[in-house]
């Protein structure tokens, strides 16, 4: 593939990526989007999005592709034992040449039976704050490009973007429903006295 076909390629992904996040409100649809367009376009095995849970110290899989269930189910990420996440979670991008070798790396021997090699890790940044990560995977050992790099980068901000307008909607709909609930719920005890 020449230079030029995967530039279009990043550019096509991050435009399906950018319509799928004014065309729904349910993130893990755009986040399940966002990890296929990403593994597609880097041409890689696997991609996860794990986002930082309200305790600070865990990312639970919110969405991914290419990885098999058992892989999955090996559980969340405990932050402190991810020196990985912890520097992604600083707003760094990390990158491990072999994850099964790394010793950043919480689960080498789940990812080595996977058929995991290289991660690049992209923080999920919200006003200033990380509240996920990105990860990428390939099946061997690969050196990413500042292109690649900057491709994921920008797909990890729409997944952020995703995650805080669902969070901002859920929010407002919470708003709306205590306001009415006030307006036309059940009186209170002061206008029941009053009638």
């Amino acid at each position: 593939m020449t230079e030029y076909e995967q530039e279009r390629g990043y550019w096509r992904a991050l435009y399906a990526a950018a319509h799928d996040l004014t065309s729904t409100l349910e993130p893990s649809a755009v986040l399940a989007r966002l990890a296929r367009s990403a593994v597609e376009a880097l041409g890689a095995k696997a991609c996860t999005l794990r986002l930082l849970e309200a305790d600070g110290h865990t990312l639970s899989a919110s969405a991914s592709y290419g990885l098999s269930d058992g892989y999955l189910r090996k559980g969340s990420v405990d932050v402190s034992h991810s020196s990985v996440d912890r520097e992604a979670l600083s707003g760094r991008t990390v990158r491990l040449s072999d994850v099964r070798t790394d010793p950043r790396f919480q689960y080498p021997e789940q990812a080595a039976r996977e058929g995991l090699v290289s991660l690049l890790c992209v923080p999920l940044m919200a006003h200033g704050q990380a509240i996920g990560i990105l990860r990428i995977y390939t099946g061997a050992p690969k050196s990413f490009s500042p292109e690649e790099v900057e491709f994921l980068e920008a797909i990890a901000s729409l997944g952020a973007i995703a995650v805080e307008n669902a969070r901002l909607y859920e929010r407002l709909e919470q708003d709306l429903n205590t306001t009415l609930d006030v307006l036309w719920g059940e009186p209170t005890e002061e206008v029941a006295a009053a009638q």
